[in-house]
C-alpha cells in the first residue's frame, strides 16, 4: 500500500475546496493507488507526469483539467504489495 506525507499547504489548499471538489480529489486518488498496486501504469484520464520545473515534482490532472494536484515519490517504506 502505498504512504503518504500531507504537507502543510495541502491542509490550506484542502480546506479552500468545495465538497465536490473533494469528492473528485478522492476519487482521483483510488485510481491513482489502484493504479500503483497494478503496476501497468497511469490510466491516461489521470494524465500522470513529471513537472518540468521542479526536479523530483509529478503533477496528476484529471477532468478535462479541472483537477490538479502535485506530489513526489519518498523512499520505499517496506515492500509493496
Amino acid at each position: 500500500m502505498p504512504t503518504y506525507e500531507n504537507l502543510p499547504a495541502f491542509h490550506d489548499d484542502w480546506e479552500r475546496l468545495t465538497r465536490e471538489q473533494k469528492r473528485r480529489f478522492r476519487a482521483a486518488v483510488r485510481k491513482f493507488v489502484a493504479d500503483l498496486k497494478a503496476r501497468g501504469g497511469f490510466r491516461a484520464s489521470l494524465r500522470v507526469m513529471p513537472m518540468h520545473a521542479s526536479s523530483g515534482v509529478w503533477e496528476m490532472t484529471w477532468e478535462g483539467n479541472d483537477g490538479r494536484a502535485t506530489f513526489s515519490y519518498g523512499p520505499e517504506m517496506g515492500p509493496f504489495v
